[in-house]
C-alpha cells in the first residue's frame, strides 16, 4: 500500500470477527470503496459472523452443524474486500503510535498493524471461578462457536452420561435443555434462590418448576467451593458446601464478563461493569478514532438512567452499524436499551424487559407490582395456554417500568409490546389503549399483557387497594 501522506487509503482495524466487529467492517465497506477505505479485521477464531445465541440448539441437535449458524464465512468478507485474518489475535492496542501487535495462534509470530481508525468488539468470555479442578479437562465455558465445538467433542468421548451445569441464567438453562435432548443426566447447580435471576423469584419459580418437569435436577441456593478430577485429570465431580454431584462433563453457564483486558491495558476506560464506555456515536470516551460495540461495552439503560453491561447479539449488530455508519463518513448514534430479552426451556417461553424489583429500588423508584394469569389464545380456541405476566409501574406517575412473562407458545414475543411501551415512556393507562391486533387463534380479546396494564393502572390509582 501507498503509504506517502494524501494519497493512500486509510485504514480501519478491527479487532473481533463477530457481530460488532463484521457489521462494522461491512457498513464501512458499503459506504467507501477499498481505495477511500482499507479494513483489516482480526479474529482469533475460524469463524466469523456467526450465531453465539445458537449454539445450545448445535449442542442439543436442533442445529445440525456450526455452518447454519455461520451468517458470512471470512472468506466471503474477503471477496467484499475486507482483509479478514482468523486465528490471529490481537494482544496489544498501542494508543499512542495508532498500531496494533497481532499475534499468529499458530506460529506465534507477531507484527505490528497501524491504524486510522480502530474499532474495538472483543466481546464477552464466560465467567470461570477460581476453583480447584476448574481447569480439569471436560469443563466448558461456552461463548464461541469453537467453544461449542469444543464442548462436542468431550460429550462424543465422555465415559459416562452424567452433566453438571453450573449456573441457571440464560445459557445455564438452554445448556441443560441441550443436554436433556442428548440422553444426558443433567443436575444444575445454581447460587441463587431459583434459576433465570434476570426474573424476579416468584417468576423464576415458574420456570424452576418446568425444568424439573423435563427431567432435570435443579440444585438452587448452593454455592459450588471446588470440582474434583479423576487420576486421568478429567472432571469426575462438582462439590458444594453440602454435597457431591457426579459428573462426567460440567457446563459454566454463570454468565459472562466483558472481554476488556486489551483496552484496560491501552488505558481507556471502564465502566462499574468492567465494559467499555462509549459516547452515542460508539466512539470510546475521550478517543477520536477508537471505537467499541458488542458485548465489551455498556450501554445506556433508558429505563434506569444508568449504565448497564448486556451481552445480546441484537445490540452487537446494531452498534457495528452505527460505528460502520459513522466511519464511512455518515452519522448514526445508539440511544440506549430497555434490556429485552427472551429465551426457552423445553416448551416454556420466557422474557423480560425493563427493570425488576431489585433494579427499581437499586436506583431509588418507588413501584407498585401486579400478575395476571391469562391465556396465549382465547379460551375456548385449541391449543390455548397458561401465560403470567408481572408487570412493574412507577408509583404515582405509572411509567410502566417492566414486564416479566412465562407461559408456552405465544407468550414470550408479547414482551415486544412492554419493549415499544418502554422506549417510547408510556404510562400503563396509557398502555391499556394501545390497538393490539386481535383474533381467536392468536390473542384473547384483551391481550395479557394489557390486562396487567389495566391492572397496573388501577393499582397506581389506589396504592393501598
Amino acid at each position: 500500500m501507498d503509504t506517502s501522506q494524501g494519497s493512500r487509503a486509510s485504514r480501519m482495524v478491527v479487532i473481533g470477527g463477530d457481530a460488532a466487529g463484521m457489521s462494522a467492517a461491512s457498513q464501512a465497506r458499503r459506504l467507501k470503496g477499498p481505495d477511500e477505505l482499507e479494513i483489516v479485521a482480526f479474529e482469533r477464531g475460524h469463524f466469523t459472523s456467526y450465531s453465539a445465541c445458537g449454539i445450545p440448539y448445535w449442542v442439543g441437535g436442533e442445529v445440525t452443524g456450526p455452518d447454519e449458524l455461520v451468517a458470512r464465512t471470512p472468506e466471503a468478507h474477503r471477496e467484499r474486500g475486507i482483509d479478514v485474518r482468523t486465528r490471529t489475535e490481537v494482544v496489544e492496542i498501542d494508543v499512542r503510535a495508532q498500531r496494533v501487535r497481532a499475534r499468529d495462534v499458530g506460529s506465534g509470530a507477531e507484527s505490528w498493524t497501524p491504524y486510522d481508525h480502530l474499532v474495538i468488539a472483543t466481546g464477552a468470555r464466560p465467567i470461570r471461578p477460581d476453583l480447584p479442578g476448574v481447569d480439569a479437562s471436560g469443563v466448558h465455558g461456552v461463548q464461541t462457536l469453537d467453544d461449542g465445538q469444543a464442548l462436542l467433542d468431550t460429550l462424543e468421548r465422555a465415559p459416562g452420561r452424567r452433566a453438571v451445569v453450573v449456573g441457571a441464567g440464560y445459557i445455564g438453562v438452554e445448556m441443560a435443555e441441550a443436554l436433556i435432548n442428548r440422553g444426558y443426566e443433567v443436575t444444575v447447580v445454581n447460587r441463587g434462590a431459583e434459576p433465570m435471576s434476570t426474573l424476579d423469584s416468584d417468576m423464576g419459580r415458574l420456570v424452576h418448576e418446568a425444568m424439573e418437569g423435563m427431567g432435570i435436577t435443579m440444585v438452587n441456593d448452593a454455592e459450588v467451593t471446588a470440582l474434583r478430577a479423576d487420576a486421568d485429570g478429567r472432571v469426575a465431580a462438582v462439590l458444594t458446601r453440602d454435597a457431591e454431584y457426579p459428573a462426567d462433563v460440567v457446563v459454566l453457564g454463570i454468565g459472562v464478563r466483558p472481554e476488556t483486558s486489551l483496552a484496560a491495558a491501552a488505558g481507556l476506560p471502564l465502566g462499574e461493569h468492567g465494559g467499555l464506555l462509549t459516547d452515542l456515536a460508539m466512539r470510546v470516551r475521550g478517543q477520536e478514532n477508537i471505537w467499541a460495540g458488542g458485548d465489551c461495552v455498556e450501554v445506556l439503560d433508558l429505563v434506569a438512567g444508568r449504565e448497564r453491561h448486556i451481552a445480546l447479539g441484537t445490540h452487537a449488530n446494531k452498534h457495528g452499524q452505527i460505528i460502520g455508519t459513522n466511519v464511512g463518513g455518515d452519522y448514526a448514534t445508539f440511544p440506549g436499551v430497555v434490556g429485552t430479552a427472551v429465551s426457552k426451556v423445553c416448551d416454556l417461553e420466557i422474557a423480560r424487559t425493563g427493570l425488576r424489583e431489585k433494579d427499581a429500588r437499586r436506583v431509588g423508584l418507588r413501584f407498585v407490582t401486579v400478575t395476571v394469569e391469562s391465556t396465549s389464545r382465547a379460551g375456548y380456541y385449541p391449543g390455548s395456554a397458561p401465560m403470567t405476566v408481572k408487570m412493574l409501574a412507577e408509583h404515582r406517575t405509572g411509567r410502566l417500568l417492566g414486564v416479566q412473562i412465562v407461559g408456552r407458545e405465544g407468550a414470550g414475543k408479547r414482551v415486544d409490546i412492554a419493549a415499544v411501551a418502554l422506549t417510547a415512556g408510556m404510562t400503563v393507562d396509557r398502555m391499556t389503549t394501545l390497538d393490539l391486533g386481535y383474533a381467536p387463534p392468536f390473542s384473547p380479546v384483551w391481550d395479557p399483557v394489557l390486562v396487567a396494564a389495566r391492572k397496573a393502572s388501577k393499582a397506581v390509582r389506589n396504592p393501598t387497594s
